[in-house]
């Protein structure tokens, strides 16, 4: 496909996306843009034209249907439960994501978010900023350490990794459950959620959405954690019941919990936002500019090397042996 052949490809944006993403397809593509990704909102026009769509997340079956020349979803994000991938592949489309750009400084952010909720630093914070420092003198010690702490890990992938070899310069202990066993790994490996949560006192979930993980952390798990215990979230909110986690934090089987995500986002449960012993974050893992810079940079090559080379450069495994069109 030549430059001008690639630039008349109507490459499909619904929502609010990524600035540089989005002038990278304009320059790139011929852009279309809708206020949402509704299978309502598409036109007789994009249904003859669109060919992809860029999107971070939420794109149905329904949508796909509706676009009977559709190719290739680059999904903005490593994260791709949002969009049904099981149905892309039925239909020969390509779904991508953006792995490995993001690992690092989501793992920063998983250990930012477990420092400050054992040692309660935006509280910290607080205390100097409001005056209470100097009315009241030093802010109270925390209760909890991050000395001899048990860590598990809930998904030991590229991001579950990058927070164990962190968590290794602690000199803290590391255990992990996954669906199966990670070769050549030395940490020690559980083949149940409930027996890694009974092995340790802290566990940091990086699981993906999806049905297979839906309320995996629940009463039961948070129990097995003990009233020492420590949970934080830096995966997807779906994997947790949020409501078992509210009750346990108030009548402290866990000590605390630190959460990027939500089940509901933006919308957070009224008891979480209440609970004392929490530390909460905007779903902000990725957020900085140069990593969301890189995430754009992938999503939109994942286009260009599909309409110029015919292949994808980071296929999620569902959709790996999918074949460009001829």
């Amino acid at each position: 496909m030549t430059k001008t052949e690639q630039q008349a490809v109507a490459i499909l944006v619904p929502g609010q996306f990524n600035d540089h993403a989005v002038g990278r397809i304009d320059g790139a593509f011929s852009s279309v843009r809708i206020e949402r990704a509704d299978p309502s909102l598409v036109t007789d026009e994009m249904r003859l034209t669109v060919r992809g769509i860029a999107a971070f997340g939420g794109i149905s079956a329904a949508l796909m249907d509706a676009l009977p020349k559709l190719e290739i979803i680059a999904n903005f994000g490593v994260g791709y439960d949002s969009v049904d991938v099981r149905h892309a592949a039925r239909r020969g489309i390509m779904v991508t994501n953006t792995p490995d750009v993001l690992t690092e400084e989501v793992a920063d952010t998983a250990l930012g978010l477990l420092i400050n909720t054992i040692r309660e630093l935006p509280r910290a914070e607080a205390w100097l900023r409001d005056g209470s420092w100097l009315r009241n003198g030093n802010y109270p010690l925390s209760r909890l350490t991050l000395r001899g702490r048990h860590i598990g890990i809930f998904g030991m992938g590229r991001i579950g990794l990058a927070i164990a070899r962190r968590l290794d310069a602690f000199g803290l202990s590391i255990a992990y459950h996954n669906r199966r066993r990670v070769e050549g790994l030395s940490y020690d490996y559980h083949p149940t959620l409930k027996g890694l949560a009974e092995a340790v006192d802290t566990l940091i979930s990086v699981a993906p959405g999806g049905a297979s993980t839906e309320k995996a952390v629940n009463a039961e798990i948070l129990s097995a954690l003990g009233p020492n215990g420590v949970f934080v979230n830096i995966g997807r909110g779906s994997t947790v019941d949020e409501s078992a986690l509210a009750a346990a934090l108030a009548s402290g089987s866990i000590a605390a919990a630190g959460l990027d995500v939500f089940a509901d986002e933006p919308n957070v449960p009224a008891a979480l936002l209440a609970a004392p012993n929490t530390s909460l974050l905007p779903h902000v893992g990725s957020a900085s500019q140069h990593t969301r810079r890189a995430m754009a940079d992938l999503c939109v090559d994942n286009l260009v090397s599909w309409f110029s080379q015919r292949k994808a450069l980071t296929p999620v495994p569902e959709t790996a042996n999918v074949k460009a069109r001829p």
